[in-house]
């Protein structure tokens, strides 16, 4: 079996463990650490804008939590769950909006 796949960046500081763009709530932003690309739904979140180093930010979740509204490089995406567990956010760079 193939050993899976990830782009990512650097690291801002070195014991801050990233936490995947589902777990942040409306209104919060990070900076994207890493995204699984080992199959085509990954590399289309490339393709999407999503990659290591850039800035996203929480916009609003459908009333059932499903899908999610993501603000980055200056367009709206809306993604579901199953997609967003394979983005990465630098829990380092993770705060509020009103922070």
């Amino acid at each position: 079996m193939p050993a899976a796949f990830a782009v990512s960046a650097p690291h801002p500081t070195p014991d801050a463990e990233p936490v995947r763009l589902a777990e942040l709530a409306p209104g919060e932003s990070g900076t994207i650490a890493r995204v699984e690309s080992d199959t085509g739904i990954g590399r289309r979140l490339l393709d999407l804008g999503f990659i290591p180093g850039t800035p996203v930010r929480v916009v609003r979740r459908a009333p059932l939590g499903d899908p999610v509204v993501f603000e980055l490089r200056g367009v709206q995406i809306c993604l579901r769950r199953t997609e967003t567990v394979r983005i990465w956010v630098d829990a380092a760079a993770r705060r509020s909006a009103g922070a």
